[in-house]
């Protein structure tokens, strides 16, 4: 992926003014060749089509998001009637499982996007047209670090984790405070997204309130799912954001091993996140953490319990 982007900053500079950045040459190029970029092309699912509608649809949201969205709602719409129970005689219901499954890969599309927007503007061109910046999950290239780890974290664990962003081309950001802001970006988005859901549940559901609808018990296990990912995130270890905001600042060998061992870093987390003791230590600390932000641990262990229906 760097091959590519290499020759654009290099086309870049040569047509750029002398004492312009890089990174604004390399954009320049892209609009005035009329083509997508290299790297993109050659794969994430980048728009082939030409020229102008390629640049048109970039940034677009893929038909494949829009239909996650789709089936998302309609699973928050079985929920909230709870029209599912009318259908069975049994005691499970799984409308709420794919509501929390589909709302977690929504999420993490939203933080791969994070990352890939502001890459992007800091001159990783080899995104452009790509699943991360049209969120699209399913046409990630790295699909197993991208969205299969994140899904496998929520399946065994019942936390949000999501995996390393091995997507980016870091070379292709120049300056280490820009390519530090890039790492934070997923963290922020996460961030966002907990509160936002908090706050919009807090509303539905004032102090003092209880409800068993399976649409606001979904919703409030999901901002605890954004909230988990974000704090993970900020272990400065391998395969974590946090490693990610100072691997500039790090020594060029060693931020290169740590990407490098970025998969196995995220799956030893998620290891040792699992391991008994220390999981009750965090999902209490995680419980704590979330009523500043609005859903209590009941509601929070009531969502966990309709995602992971088999363990009951």
């Amino acid at each position: 992926m760097s091959t590519p982007e290499s020759e654009t900053r290099s086309a870049a500079t040569g047509a750029g003014n002398p004492g312009e950045p890089a990174e604004t040459g390399a954009a320049d190029a892209v609009q005035t060749s009329g083509q997508p970029d290299g790297g993109a092309a050659a794969g994430d699912g980048a728009d082939r089509s030409g020229s102008r509608d390629a640049g048109r649809w970039a940034f677009a949201p893929s038909p494949m998001f829009v239909l996650l969205l789709g089936i998302t709602g309609l699973a928050g719409w079985f929920s909230w009637t709870r029209a599912e129970e009318n259908w069975s005689d049994g005691n499970v219901v799984y409308a709420p499982f794919v509501l929390i499954l589909g709302a977690w890969i929504v999420t993490v599309a939203l933080h791969e996007f994070a990352h890939a927007v502001l890459a992007y503007r800091f001159g990783d061109r080899a995104l452009r047209g790509s699943g991360y910046l049209r969120l699209n999950p399913f046409r990630y290239r790295e699909l197993f670090a991208g969205l299969l780890l994140p899904v496998v974290y929520l399946v065994l664990g019942g936390f949000g984790m999501t995996g390393p962003a091995v997507h980016l081309d870091r070379a292709a950001v120049r300056g280490r405070a820009r390519r530090s802001l890039v790492a934070l970006a997923g963290i922020v988005a996460n961030l966002l997204l907990a509160v936002a859901l908090g706050l919009v549940v807090g509303a539905l559901v004032p102090t003092g309130a209880v409800t068993n609808n399976y649409l606001l018990v979904g919703l409030m296990y999901v901002s605890f799912l954004a909230m988990t990912a974000a704090l993970v995130n900020l272990l400065p270890v391998p395969g974590t954001d946090g490693f990610d905001v100072i691997a500039p600042f790090l020594p060029e060998k060693l931020a290169r091993q740590g990407h490098t061992a970025g998969v196995f870093g995220s799956i030893a987390v998620f290891a040792v996140l699992w391991f008994p003791p220390v999981h009750t230590a965090f999902l209490d600390l995680m419980y704590r953490v979330m009523e500043l932000v609005g859903p209590n641990r009941d509601y929070i262990g009531f969502g966990q319990l309709l995602f992971q229906f088999w363990v009951g």
